[in-house]
């Protein structure tokens, strides 16, 4: 793993880093290597009764501000088992300069499981926010992975205020790329009126919570489709689709109308991919 890098005094923000290595030992996912600097930090691994080392990232400054710079590198060593979750929303709060950035590297080995399932993040009014998460993994390995936002904070009426949303996932292995997605948000306090209602017909559609979830590795895409739809189908004020990648898995997008139903979909379509993907059932991560 590289080293974290040197400080900058002169910039304005934290400088976070996170450096992770996870090993199969016997039966069991250990955390072989660990480093961190605040504003990061990594709680102990639980002791469920999975196979999977569950390791929860988190913040103990209590959000992002303008300039934060956060890195987060995972190295999931052969057959290594990893869920990798935080034990509350990320906040992003307003900034009049730099946007928070973070960046997630995951590495997988040969035939490694990474479920990275993060609860949301929420940008404030003000707010400028960049992510990029880039996955290689060996095609004999399984990934589920969640990226899921709310508009802001809807119950303060500050929906779709933030000034900057932007995210990008890209997953390869050695035969190229399996995914790719990028999206940028910049509906601003004040929209001119060319600019596009992010909440309006064809977009989110009056809904202001939105999730991804990746699935990607050895199993019946189309099996799964079905299963999805069929947990899914109860849900109310919330609308979910599954897209069939060119190789290797499936995106699932999810619009909700509320944080209950976000969570509430997201825990169906994580449940299914465990089961379709690893032949397991589902993890109670999600804090009532």
């Amino acid at each position: 793993m590289r080293p974290p890098a040197a400080l900058d005094a002169a910039r304005v923000g934290h400088e976070g880093t996170l450096r992770l290595a996870l090993e199969r030992r016997g039966a069991a996912t250990v955390v072989a290597r660990c480093r961190y600097t605040v504003p990061l930090q990594v709680l102990a691994p639980l002791a469920l009764d999975d196979p999977a080392a569950i390791v929860s990232i988190l913040n103990p400054t209590g959000g992002l501000v303008g300039g934060d710079r956060l890195s987060i590198e995972v190295d999931a060593g052969a057959d290594a088992h990893a869920v990798l979750t935080t034990p509350s929303a990320t906040r992003v709060y307003r900034t009049d300069g730099d946007p928070a950035t973070q960046t997630v590297r995951l590495r997988l080995g040969p035939r490694a499981v990474v479920e990275w399932v993060p609860d949301q993040t929420i940008p404030f009014a003000g707010s400028a926010f960049r992510q990029v998460i880039d996955v290689e993994m060996d095609e004999a390995c399984g990934l589920v992975l969640v990226d899921a936002f709310s508009a802001g904070r809807i119950a303060r009426g500050e929906a779709w205020q933030f000034a900057l949303l932007e995210t990008a996932l890209s997953v390869r292995d050695r035969h190229g790329w399996l995914l790719h997605d990028r999206f940028v948000l910049r509906p601003g306090s004040t929209p001119a009126p060319d600019q596009p209602r992010w909440d309006g017909l064809g977009l989110a559609e009056r809904h202001a919570y939105v999730a991804s979830v990746a699935v990607l590795g050895a199993f019946d895409g189309v099996r799964f489709a079905a299963e999805v739809a069929s947990r899914t189908a109860a849900c109310v004020d919330a609308w979910v689709g599954v897209a069939h990648l060119a190789r290797g898995g499936v995106l699932v997008r999810c619009l909700a109308a509320g944080a209950p139903g976000l969570a509430q979909v997201v825990d169906l379509v994580w449940a299914a991919a465990r089961a379709a993907l690893l032949g397991l059932p589902s993890l109670a991560l999600r804090k009532p």
